[in-house]
């Protein structure tokens, strides 16, 4: 049978799913249709529907699986008890992370506004799952007298904001390497959280 026009038998979710991360990333979700996404990745309009039942879905599954990801990296970080230390590797870590995934990053924060209402729930429960490990550092370090916080859930969404900004203006051609940033916002983090 001879194969249509447009049909490659190499072509995979994973190629679709790149593809719609970049576009989504460059141009915006709303921007995006699944005929740009096809033309990236070189079907036809009608072959993504194999794998993917709609652009909505495209981009719950491109936000679930950086949160799964986020979610299962963390967790295989080692535990540290003291509270300076974890806040300093959570510190590292977040910035680590993220700086590998720009597109990812930028659409998880830019398009969870274009999620239907149930897909928002979803990844905004990944999301707080995220944040409490952090507000846990940050009441543990409290109830040890080493910071002094107003309110840490309020602090545990500054912390994250100021964190993920770094994917903002990050260039690994910059001036400072990522090791370099991280030790500036590790001791930022510290001079806002620990005991005058």
């Amino acid at each position: 049978m001879a194969r249509t026009q447009g049909s490659h038998s190499d072509i995979t979710g994973p190629k679709v799913r790149e593809a719609a991360l970049r576009l989504f990333a460059q141009q915006g979700y709303a921007a995006v249709s699944m005929r740009k996404i096809a033309a990236e990745v070189g079907v036809q309009a009608g072959a993504l529907y194999n794998y993917t039942p709609d652009k909505q879905s495209l981009l719950f599954d491109l936000l679930r699986g950086h949160m799964d990801e986020l979610l299962a990296v963390r967790a295989a970080q080692p535990v540290i008890n003291d509270p300076v230390a974890a806040l300093e590797e959570f510190t590292r870590f977040h910035i680590r992370f993220h700086a590998k995934r720009p597109d990812a990053v930028f659409i998880s924060y830019m398009e969870l506004r274009n999620l239907e209402p149930e897909n928002f729930i979803n990844i905004e429960g990944l999301r707080r799952d995220y944040e409490a490990q952090l507000e846990a550092i940050l009441q543990r370090g409290m109830a040890e007298g080493l910071f002094q916080i107003p309110d840490p859930r309020i602090a545990t969404m500054a912390i994250i904001a100021m964190l993920t900004g770094v994917n903002t203006w990050y260039s690994a051609e910059g001036r400072l390497k990522l090791s370099e940033i991280e030790e500036i916002y590790c001791d930022m983090v510290r001079m806002a959280v620990e005991m005058k």
